[in-house]
């Protein structure tokens, strides 16, 4: 394995981000995934240790604003605690058909291992974020943060009310996803119903909870990405304490929570 291509960014910061992720307990064995476009400038330094044999692969979905788009992206039924032992067998890096229904494999994913069971909601999400943002990179995190997916099955599965609960435990989560947390019934993981119903919330939010499941975050980096699922946990847990101490007996006002939001625009 060539160490060189594994100090350059965004991949340095990849391998980090899997690291953290499993040291947070948020990915028991092989759960969860991550995924990272790489703007043209990031792409330039990994161009001369990439195979780019027109090996592809049919996606079930057509993505043309992705075409010959590059991706960093875990790979199926690998473990994130693995990841920073072995980055060539547990990660790759993928690029999309030109016409963007299919795939072909660059680098990593040895052994014949293939990019996550998640690929579609992953490649579906970015094509939104990135009409949105063309020159940006893009970084999408699934993880399953237990406090989180415990309100899944007590709270209503109301957008509005979790994303209130939310914004009532820790003032910087109004700041942090002002947006609100979009919020999906129990689908089947990996399925087109999964990937299509996420993509259209993420049209207008960077978060999305998968109900009994966990978490779909978006950022434009890595860091905020990670950063947007650890504030949620962080928040969705002081709530699991609140609730199993009795309940809440005082909390900000609606006005107050505005004052939050005029000061921080």
């Amino acid at each position: 394995m060539n160490k060189e291509i594994l100090s350059l960014e965004p991949m340095a910061s990849f391998i980090n981000t899997c690291h953290e992720g499993w040291l947070k307990g948020w990915h028991e064995r092989n759960g969860g995934n991550l995924s990272y476009r790489l703007s043209k400038t990031e792409l330039a330094p990994f161009l001369p240790f990439l195979s780019l044999e027109e090996n592809y692969l049919p996606l079930n979905a057509s993505l043309p604003f992705l075409g010959e788009d590059f991706f960093l992206i875990t790979a199926s039924g690998k473990f994130m605690k693995n990841v920073s032992k072995d980055p060539e067998s547990n990660i790759g890096m993928v690029q999309i058909h030109p016409d963007g229904n299919a795939y072909h494999k660059v680098w990593g994913f040895k052994e014949g291992a293939h990019p996550s069971s998640e690929l579609l909601s992953h490649l579906m999400t970015h094509a939104v974020k990135k009409e949105k943002h063309p020159e940006n990179s893009c970084a999408l995190l699934h993880a399953h943060p237990a406090n989180i997916i415990a309100l899944s099955f007590i709270l209503p599965l109301n957008e509005e009310l979790i994303t209130r609960e939310l914004w009532e435990m820790l003032s910087e989560c109004i700041i942090v996803f002002p947006e609100g947390l979009g919020v999906l019934p129990w689908m089947l993981p990996g399925s087109l119903e999964l990937a299509q119903a996420s993509q259209n919330l993420m049209k207008r939010v960077n978060a999305v909870l998968w109900a009994h499941h966990g978490i779909f975050c978006a950022g434009s980096s890595l860091d905020l990405a990670f950063g947007l699922a650890d504030t949620i946990e962080k928040a969705a847990e002081i709530l699991v304490k609140v609730l199993s101490m009795g309940g809440k007996k005082q909390k900000p006002s609606h006005s107050q929570l505005l004052s939050l939001a005029e000061k921080y625009q």
